[in-house]
């Protein structure tokens, strides 16, 4: 008798240690995008940008955007950054086909963890992904939690100046989640301490104040790059291509640019928000820019 089809299987959670600290990468939910021009490269020719997706055997018609958070434990605190999705999808009708619903709160309870043992929430910025899943009908996920936000994003988005059209309805749910969460809020600017070994790095540009952050344990270092850049092979092969979801598309790229040369130059670990998962990785240098070089083993010995 023939054995039935399971469909695709993929992991969800990957844990390691770095230092005195545990570090997780949680796969909260992930879609699948129709063309990578002009979404990448509106500054280039769409022949240019679909012949580097076919020179790394990517299909230019559609890719992969996973949502990746990423849980410190620091052996005294549970630090999560961003939420995923969370419930938006099904609380709001227009997010239905442009974004699945999240899983990380099943994802945590693979790892051990129950909402309410979160103790820190790090908001790398507002957009929807990395908000949605601060809340649900209405009401903190994380009852136990203080927020962090960083100070020019959270500015950015309650004094409604300069928001382009395309986020008028990021800005209304930044400010329906994220405004009832101020009072239990910690407000940083890039240099700042989240905790001992966790340090914001100013990464404005793709939302007005985006974070990136640096982590140390005995000497172990690594960076927590969020949005910096958000795909493995448009976003660092050619960093000065424009991503159609960059509020600041020129800042966006100068940032790119400068966190790229730090990390290649640091040889620094790297956990990046949509890269595919597990999402961790270095940046080498290569013919003159860049490439992504995924984890394979390292971090299990």
């Amino acid at each position: 008798m023939p054995a039935s089809m399971q469909g695709p299987l993929q992991p969800g959670v990957y844990r390691f240690k770095l230092g005195g600290f545990e570090i997780a990468t949680i796969l909260d939910s992930k879609s699948v995008r129709e063309g990578v021009h002009p979404l990448y490269g509106a500054n280039a020719s769409a022949g240019e940008v679909e012949a580097l997706a076919r020179a790394n055997n990517i299909d230019p018609a559609r890719l992969e955007h996973p949502n990746v958070p990423t849980l410190v434990n620091t052996g005294k605190e549970l630090v999560l950054f961003d939420t995923g999705n969370g419930a938006l999808p099904r609380e709001y009708e227009q997010l239905k086909t442009r974004m699945p619903a999240g899983n990380l709160i099943a994802r945590l309870a693979e790892l051990g963890h129950k909402p309410e043992d979160i103790d820190v929430i790090v908001t790398t910025h507002g957009h929807p992904d990395h908000i949605g899943g601060l809340t649900e009908g209405g009401q903190p996920v994380f009852k136990n939690a203080r927020y962090v936000f960083g100070a020019t994003e959270y500015d950015f988005w309650q004094k409604n100046e300069g928001v382009r059209e395309a986020r008028k309805f990021n800005r209304e749910l930044f400010v329906k989640i994220c405004t009832p969460l101020a009072d239990r809020a910690t407000f940083i600017k890039p240099g700042d301490q989240v905790a001992a070994g966790i340090t914001a790095v100013d990464a404005f540009g793709h939302s007005p104040g985006l974070m990136a952050f640096h982590i140390e344990s005995d000497g172990k270092r690594f960076m927590i790059t969020a949005d910096t850049f958000t795909h493995f092979v448009m976003g660092v092969q050619r960093p000065d291509w424009f991503f159609d979801m960059d509020d600041d598309k020129d800042k966006a790229v100068a940032t790119r640019k400068r966190i790229l040369d730090m990390l290649a130059t640091d040889r620094l670990m790297v956990a990046s928000f949509h890269m595919p998962f597990p999402s961790l990785g270095w940046i080498d240098r290569a013919q003159g820019g860049y490439r992504w070089v995924p984890h394979s083993y390292q971090l299990n010995l």
